[in-house]
């Protein structure tokens, strides 16, 4: 399903998020009182948004496009954020005169919560539940967040991503559609499924030419493929997908030649990267600016990565065009 972006600005988009996370859970396996669980924690977010916020939405996100199962619901805002997120999710704790459990019970309830908020620019939160308990006891291993939202006024969205996992190896794909609409989300969705059909391909040029040989019918694409494994990572892209590479002394710009997946491809190169102890990976397409810093938010390389993709979907987009941003990087959940 294609992620849900309902702006919280009166009660009956609460009403609105809760059916629509029972909705997703249903979606993805959930039953009974596991669908309730889910629909609770939206309920409370898009709350705690109403109350509080600013400008404030809620994306739904189905996980099984990353290989798992389960609902995330991430909510963003530009309120006037919490000086102390911790305490806020203690029972009895409101800064609005109510009884203060809104986040006590969604962390309670999620497999996986985490928040970055600063004072006077806004919080972001994510809560994920997934259908297998399994799935919320894994050893540490990639783990990725993503928004992705369509052109204002359009359903469709022009940009796509997808993740593949084989053993040690973690491959990451974002393409984005020429234009916007129904076309750009065609040539888009094609690109995923040519990388998600390439099982036994695992180097980044020559899944970047799988692509671009895949995509001639279409009105063509950016896209940018990058392979990770120990401690590197292989990064091959044709157009405007920004790749970002975070962690070490500074921020690392990998590099894609010009050109369009599926029409005009004169070069196709790797370049391969050293990653950080504590690396972490951003690949976005242009509907996100590239002057964002990570700088501006201090602690907000140890959040979630669906919450680094938030702050950075908040602040960075360009609100004119598609926007999809993936964030990864390794953590235990």
């Amino acid at each position: 399903m294609l992620p849900l972006k309902i702006p919280v600005s009166d009660a009956t988009r609460v009403a609105e998020v809760r059916r629509s996370a029972a909705a997703a859970a249903e979606a993805e396996g959930f039953t009974g009182p596991a669908v309730e669980e889910v629909a609770i924690i939206a309920t409370e977010v898009a709350t705690n948004l109403l109350k509080h916020a600013v400008g404030g939405e809620v994306h739904i996100t189905t996980l099984s496009a990353a290989g798992e199962n389960g609902v995330e619901v991430l909510s963003v805002d530009r309120g006037p954020g919490m000086a102390n997120v911790h305490a806020c999710m203690t029972d009895g704790y409101s800064t609005a005169g109510t009884q203060g459990t809104g986040m006590g019970a969604i962390s309670r309830l999620a497999d996986v919560f985490d928040a970055f908020s600063q004072v006077s620019r806004g919080t972001v939160l994510v809560a994920r539940k997934y259908l297998l308990p399994k799935q919320r006891r894994r050893a540490q291993t990639w783990t990725f967040g993503v928004v992705r939202v369509p052109y204002p006024g359009e359903t469709a969205c022009g940009d796509n991503w997808g993740i593949r996992r084989h053993g040690a190896r973690t491959l990451m794909l974002v393409a984005d559609g020429l234009g916007h609409g129904l076309l750009a989300a065609e040539a888009s969705s094609l690109a995923v499924q040519t990388f998600q059909n390439a099982q036994n391909e695992f180097l980044a040029v020559p899944l970047l030419e799988r692509v671009h040989l895949a995509l001639p019918a279409t009105r063509g694409a950016a896209v940018a493929v990058a392979c990770i494994e120990d401690h590197s990572v292989q990064y091959a892209g044709l157009g405007n997908i920004s790749g970002v590479l975070l962690g070490g002394p500074r921020a690392q710009v990998m590099v894609s030649h010009n050109g369009t997946a599926g029409l005009a491809a004169r070069r196709f190169q790797e370049f391969t990267y050293t990653l950080p102890a504590e690396a972490t990976i951003v690949m976005h397409s242009d509907g996100i600016a590239t002057s964002w810093s990570v700088d501006a938010y201090p602690g907000l390389l140890r959040r979630h990565p669906s919450v680094i993709a938030g702050v950075l979907y908040r602040d960075a987009t360009r609100g004119r065009d598609d926007a999809c941003v993936v964030v990864g990087r390794i953590i235990g959940e």
